[in-house]
Formats: structure tokens, sequence, C-alpha cells
């Protein structure tokens, strides 16, 4: 028997496979590079008050709107119109490929956070020539895709928060790079977006 598209995303096997992937992505990272020797994950770990406030709301933000989805998908909780559905699964899966790519263009200098004391390079190949953010996109769209899947008054507020917390982290990430690089990293700026595009 077949199903049409929008009765099988009804389903909360979609938003839940978008999920699994990104975060499959994630953990797989992170696991790989601690094999190495590497801690990805440095959130709060820096001693500037800015970045370690900014952090530790990011930090919830991220974890907030995870169980916020977790639970909507469980209750089914959902305004919006079963088309809706279809273009959130397209926008998360699109977000977990550009997340995806985003890790793989880093290789081992990709770092959860503002690192500390690692010296990591500065990563314009790949991705990263049409983005200088695009691991942060890939959480943007993955958001904003299992919200519109599940579209409600837990959702909403918290995946904006979420989507502005990053913004946040964006803009400290870019002040250390700047500081870190120099020139080098002034000259990519100039040529590339903060999100998607390239001048």
């Amino acid at each position: 028997m077949e199903y049409p598209v929008e009765e099988i995303l009804s389903y909360p096997l979609p938003a839940l496979f978008v999920l699994a992937v990104f975060y499959g992505i994630y953990f797989a990272k992170m696991l790989a590079q601690k094999r190495r020797g590497i801690r990805t994950r440095q959130i709060g770990q820096r001693k500037e008050k800015s970045i370690h406030t900014v952090e530790l709301l990011m930090s919830i933000a991220t974890l907030g709107v995870v169980i916020a989805q977790l639970v909507s998908i469980a209750f089914g909780w959902s305004c919006l119109a079963a088309k809706a559905r279809f273009t959130g699964f397209v926008t998360g899966m699109l977000g977990d490929l550009i997340f995806l790519l985003s890790v793989l263009s880093m290789k081992d200098s990709w770092r959860a956070g503002i690192p500390d004391q690692d010296r990591t390079e500065l990563v314009t190949s790949g991705i990263y020539q049409f983005s200088r953010n695009p691991a942060f996109l890939g959480f943007d769209l993955m958001y904003i895709g299992v919200m519109l899947m599940y579209c409600n008054l837990l959702t909403v507020p918290l995946t904006v928060f979420a989507i502005v917390m990053l913004h946040l982290q964006i803009s400290q990430e870019e002040r250390y790079l700047e500081e870190t690089f120099g020139a080098a990293y002034r000259e990519y700026k100039r040529h590339t977006f903060r999100y998607l595009g390239r001048r």
C-alpha cells in the first residue's frame, strides 16, 4: 500500500531522522577527535566574562530547543498545515548536509566553542569558500526545519532563542579569528559572507 508524502511526514520518524543525522555527525566527529587526543567541546572554557556568558546561554538555548523538539515530536504538537512538514523536512536535511560538509572541511580544526589554548588552522576551502560559518548555518536550518514540522508555542520561541544565541556566538568567534589570524582573516571576510555567498 502506497502512502502520500504528506501522510508519511505526519509520523514522527522523519523529524527524528533529521535530528539523528545531525547529532550523529556531531558526536561522531567529537568521538573521532577524542581518539586523536583533541578536545572538541570547548564551550565555556574561556575566562572572559562576555565570552563565557554567551557560550553558557548558547548551551542552555541549544539544549532547550532539543528538549522542545523531542517533546513536540512525542506529542505531535504542530499548528501548521501538513505541507509545511515537507518544507521542514527538506530544510532540516539541507541543514544536516551543510553541517556535514562544514565538519569535513574543517578536519581537525573543528571546535565547539572558542578554544582557550588550542591553535587551529584558518580553513577557507570546501564549503568555507561560500560561508564563513556553515556549521552555524547548518544548525539554523535544522532548527527551522524541525520547527516547521512541529510548529507550536514551545518550539517557536526556543528556536528563535537558539538562533539568536548562535548569532552572538558567531560574532565572538569572528572577533577571536580576526585577533588570531589578522590580515588573512580580514581578507577572507572581504570575499565570503557570514552565512552564505561570495563577493
